[in-house]
């Protein structure tokens, strides 16, 4: 990883074009997602594709399903450090400058290009198992669990926390960019690092040290 810059918006491309869709406003995830989130289980249940039962059990599933995805994603896609020009620039693009750049409030949530193709993804794989009454809530507690996400990193990025629980997500995430990039690779949750042996625990001095600047919005 490259020496992080506080406080700053850093340019990814020299191509204005290419500049320009590399940022991605923090509302533009949940104005796409969210009214997806709430029409598929609606259809859902309104349609009989499936019932209450199954959205109640097969949606915390997903949720909990997207959980793992995330721990595993970030720590073996987002900091695969390539090994050559070609990917290490892949690697730079996809998560490297945002470890530059911790600060750059555009930056901060998944482009709708990246959620999109995830979601064509999943649904690809989901369909040929053509059971909707346990895929469809299923899908949608895994759309839940990655809005989720993208709500608890730019919360944890640009927000000041206001609750002892929002304090400890912070500080766990803050130790993954300030204190060691190999340990705290969940966003939204704590527990797979802990199950993994991956979580690390900020002393009460170096938490204190990013309540008072770690996250101070870009200006």
């Amino acid at each position: 990883m490259k020496t992080f810059v506080r406080n700053q918006r850093g340019r990814m491309f020299e191509s204005n074009f290419l500049e320009f869709f590399s940022k991605v406003h923090p509302a533009a995830p949940f104005v796409l997602w969210v009214p997806i989130a709430i029409a598929l289980p609606t259809w859902a249940l309104m349609t009989g594709v499936s019932t209450l039962p199954a959205l109640l059990v097969m949606a915390p599933l997903g949720f909990i399903t997207w959980q793992v995805t995330e721990y595993f994603v970030h720590k073996k896609a987002f900091h695969w450090m390539g090994v050559g020009p070609i990917s290490r620039r892949f690697h730079e693009i996809v998560h490297g400058f945002h470890h530059q750049f911790p600060d750059d409030p555009q930056r901060l949530v998944m482009p709708l290009a990246v959620s999109i193709s995830l979601a064509a993804v999943v649904g690809g794989l989901l369909w040929p198992i053509g059971r909707p009454a346990l895929t469809v809530p299923w899908f949608t507690g895994f759309l839940a669990g990655y809005l989720f996400y993208d709500f608890m990193h730019w919360s944890t990025h640009f927000r000041k926390p206001l609750t002892s629980w929002e304090k400890t997500m912070r500080a766990h995430h803050m130790s993954h960019h300030f204190a060691d990039i190999d340990t705290n690779f969940g966003i939204s949750h704590r527990w797979v690092d802990r199950f993994m042996g991956s979580l690390k625990t900020r002393t009460s001095v170096e938490q204190s040290r990013d309540d008072n600047g770690s996250i101070t919005p870009a200006s």
